[in-house]
């Protein structure tokens, strides 16, 4: 592997999943597509996670409420990423739990507005991010709390790329397959560089059961996400890897909040 070109897909990695600004020149001569990059998403997910990581430990530090601090933890997560996966995961269930075929649960996901489905999917995504990120900070010390907010941002990021991997373009005219599509080797660098990097954050820190929990609940997730998408849209789009991020997200951080 050329170290040089990974380094230039770490930063067009972060640029696309965040609003980092990011070198001009990581982007010389680059053609947007993603195939390939998706190979350092889990280490975008890694450095998108950092500020929220700093900001959670800085308010449990001044002992602040734990809801309260993994709520603002989680509101710099969402400016930081331009809530991109919310977005998706948003579109997803208006398009899915409202759409009657395949046809109009597409065109559901493409209007920009939010319905009740979207709505309801958006306040449990905060509500229960937050509350078990209050719970893991409620049994292990501040930094370790921390460490779980990049460590889990890291392998929903490896869970989309599988997801994308394993679905072919619900719409051959849409953003995800004009940007191409990961194939088997960087999905597989994707996975196990997320479950490597995972486990060197989690299990020091709060011990091997809780990362495997969250490993297992993170890819029991996704299979189960990746099933939806596939009856119901007989693919993936834009909207479904960011769903995949956020509700891998969300398994995951219960699990390990549970396993702690």
């Amino acid at each position: 592997m050329n170290i040089a070109t990974y380094v230039a897909d770490i930063a067009r990695a972060v640029a696309f999943l965040s609003r980092i600004p990011m070198p001009s020149a990581a982007f010389a001569g680059y053609d947007g597509k993603l195939g390939r990059v998706a190979r350092a998403f889990p280490v975008a997910g890694i450095i998108i996670g950092l500020l929220p990581a700093v900001v959670l430990l800085v308010m449990l530090g001044l002992h602040a409420d734990r809801l309260m601090s993994a709520l603002v933890a989680l509101a710099v997560q969402a400016i930081i990423s331009g809530a991109l996966h919310e977005d998706g995961l948003a579109d997803c269930a208006d398009g899915i739990g409202g759409g009657r075929d395949r046809a109009q649960r597409l065109s559901i996901m493409k209007d920009s507005r939010i319905g009740t489905y979207g709505a309801i999917a958006l306040i449990l995504s905060f509500a229960i991010r937050a509350a078990a990120i209050a719970a893991i900070a409620r049994g292990v010390v501040p930094f370790a709390a921390a460490l779980a907010l990049p460590a889990i941002g890291c392998i929903s990021r490896g869970a989309l790329v599988w997801h994308w991997h394993r679905l072919p373009p619900a719409k051959t005219d849409g953003v995800a397959a004009a940007v191409g599509q990961p194939s088997e080797g960087v999905m597989q660098m994707a996975v196990v560089s997320a479950c490597a990097l995972a486990a060197l954050l989690i299990w020091p820190s709060l011990g091997l059961l809780p990362l495997i929990c969250a490993l297992l609940a993170c890819g029991l997730s996704a299979m189960i996400f990746t099933r939806v998408a596939r009856v119901t849209l007989s693919g993936h789009t834009g909207d479904t890897l960011g769903a995949t991020a956020q509700i891998s997200e969300m398994a995951a951080l219960c699990a390990l909040a549970m396993a702690l």
